[in-house]
């Protein structure tokens, strides 16, 4: 597939430029994994009473007949157990990113300083330390360099060069105001400060200033040439940032993983274990609802004891897709 060097402008939000299904990029990433959960563990519990139903065999009879729901639970207690050495491998992921020497912490220090350094010469301040406040004013810098690319080109003798600038510009301010009304009021650790971040095409419009230098280089002036790259440097500068908060971002949905699943395993736990042990054919009689009592209680208690596992495939679809689409720094775009 070509380039296509011509095309100066692109869609304003990540979902609209990948293609995907409106409602299942919110499923993916925009819904509070909480209500997935839920649906998830509502999706299970109906599944397991429809099966309940649909069996010519009542429950009662198959428990009376066989060991087959003690021998289910039982097995979901051994699996509830594993599940936390998940966690463990989980907050290893995070903890190996903190652990290391006097000399390593103080690289790190070092590199950090370097760079908020280099930010401070970009926003003419003080970097901000709310991420979300950081992200909107240097896409505010990319917007007021553009500007002042178009005010620079503008007395150029190039139609082309000049309309091309101006397609570039709109399509960068219009990229600019949807992410930039998206990021505020937002706090991080919610996705809300993520997904405008992922929004702003700061990749796209890497290439694009870098195609229109090279088709025109022999048509710009000095002052032309310095007002693109600093549009360039501007753009460029944005992308370790988005990273940098992204990267953080999943560290932090990590932790909230692992502490999701440990909050999950202990009900869990706890009623797979008093299923194996204390129920059988005889301890819930009668009928709820034209069902029997035993099906609702074994229906409810497989929903909970399987709660960490919804807890982890509902992180997962999210940080999965998150790192599917973020695979790379710069102007190589996958998307």
């Amino acid at each position: 597939m070509s380039d296509d060097g011509d095309d100066l402008s692109t869609e304003n939000t990540l979902r609209e430029r990948t293609g995907v299904n409106e409602y299942l990029f919110w499923v993916l990433l925009g819904v509070d994994r909480r209500v997935i959960v839920g649906a998830l563990a509502l999706v299970v519990f109906v599944a397991f009473v429809g099966s309940g139903v649909l069996k010519p065999v009542s429950l009662r009879v198959t428990m009376e007949r066989s060991d087959m729901v003690e021998t289910l639970f039982s097995g979901l207690v051994g699996a509830i157990i594993t599940s936390t050495t998940l966690v463990v491998s989980i907050n290893q992921l995070v903890l190996s990113q903190e652990i290391g020497s006097l000399g390593t912490q103080r690289n790190r220090m070092d590199v950090t300083m370097d760079f908020y350094q280099n930010t401070d010469d970009l926003l003419g301040k003080t970097t901000p330390s709310d991420p979300a406040v950081l992200l909107a004013e240097v896409i505010e810098v990319c917007v007021g360099r553009a500007r002042a690319l178009r005010d620079a080109v503008a007395g150029n003798d190039s139609d082309e060069l000049r309309g091309k600038v101006e397609t570039y510009v709109e399509d960068l301010e219009e990229n600019a105001d949807t992410a930039m009304s998206e990021l505020e009021d937002s706090d991080f650790g919610t996705f809300n400060v993520v997904s405008p971040a992922l929004d702003f095409n700061y990749a796209r419009k890497m290439y694009d200033a870098r195609r229109l230098g090279e088709q025109y280089e022999g048509e710009i002036g000095d002052d032309e040439r310095s007002a693109l790259r600093d549009v360039l440097e501007a753009v460029t500068m944005y992308g370790p940032i988005r990273e940098y908060v992204k990267v953080l971002y999943l560290q932090w949905a990590l932790v909230k993983l692992s502490r999701a699943i440990l909050y999950a395993s202990v009900p869990a736990l706890v009623v797979a274990g008093a299923i194996v042990v204390f129920v059988d054919p005889n301890t819930f009689t009668g009928t709820i609802l034209g069902l029997e009592t035993i099906l609702w209680v074994v229906s409810v208690g497989f929903t909970i004891s399987v709660l960490p596992f919804l807890v982890f495939i509902a992180y997962v679809l999210r940080l999965a897709t998150l790192a599917k689409q973020t695979l790379t720094v710069g102007s190589l775009i996958l998307s």
